[in-house]
């Protein structure tokens, strides 16, 4: 990836102290830090449509077990990797492209007792710092949408997994109904978002070396999801505890826009379980 695209991502989603910012609102919350739970961080930590849920389907549908070795490309905060860890008791390996977020990632995850499951590094996905056949699940939720070189980042994916390990995507593709409005969660320009379709995310599966074992549009469920999740905002305002503290100010603009999106069929979901 160009390092100006590289720096523009970086800008959009960094925050100094972000950990901190967390911690805080947990504080502001009534939670206990010194007891703190993965559910406790479930508002903030899982940064993509319709959260632990998403995370839970992805994960039954790639068959996760104790016995994987998982790569999380574009950890975040380390939201997927605790839920993983937690509820499936598999090592997982966080790689994202922003120093902080991988700093906190690790400090959370000590706060909640999963350390011992997780580890995080700072990384590009299309230069993954891993030797060949390491990993038996390479796993991504809602990080290709900023990464123009997808054919780069598969084979990156490709490379790292064992023969016969399973890639888990869910991802924020191009919809039928015309250009995305920002600014969005994962971008507020375009000059960052690089959607592609879902035909032409089978093309790039295919051309990296994988076998598409799963397919499935999870489009609907989203909206719904988004319509709920709008009413809660409606009514209640913004919780302590939530997105707006990754994002800053302009996130209700996000949240407003990535609903219209989504709505006016600008952009799909796509749940994908592939092979090597």
């Amino acid at each position: 990836m160009p390092n100006r695209v590289n720096q523009a991502i970086q800008a959009h989603y960094g925050r100094p102290d972000v950990g901190s910012v967390i911690l805080a609102a947990l504080e502001k919350a009534g939670k206990d830090l010194d007891r703190l739970t993965p559910e406790d961080l479930a508002p903030v930590d899982e940064f993509h449509i319709r959260g632990r849920a998403a995370t839970l389907e992805l994960a039954r549908a790639a068959g996760l077990d104790a016995n994987k070795r998982v790569l999380d490309v574009g950890s975040g905060v380390g939201g997927t990797s605790r839920c993983l860890a937690r509820e499936f008791g598999c090592h997982v390996t966080g790689i994202d492209l922003t120093d902080e977020y991988c700093r906190a990632a690790a400090m959370l995850s000590a706060k909640v007792g999963l350390a011992d499951l997780v580890d995080y590094r700072q990384g590009d996905a299309t230069h993954l710092p891993f030797d060949d056949g390491v990993f038996d699940v390479v796993w991504t939720e809602h990080v290709a949408m900023n990464i123009p070189d997808k054919l780069r980042l598969y084979k990156e994916m490709h490379r790292v997994l064992k023969p016969g390990g399973t890639l888990a995507i869910y991802d924020v593709l191009a919809g039928p109904s015309g250009p995305v409005l920002f600014p969005v969660p994962w971008a507020r320009t375009p000059d960052t978002s690089f959607l592609v379709q879902p035909d032409e995310l089978r093309g790039l599966l295919e051309n990296a070396g994988f076998t598409i074992s799963d397919w499935m549009d999870t489009t609907e469920a989203a909206r719904t999801w988004f319509v709920s999740l709008a009413e809660k905002i409606r009514k209640e305002g913004f919780p302590p505890l939530g997105f707006h503290l990754l994002l800053g100010a302009d996130f209700q603009a996000m949240a407003q826009n990535q609903g219209r999106n989504l709505q006016e069929g600008r952009i799909v979901l796509g749940q994908v379980v592939a092979r090597k």
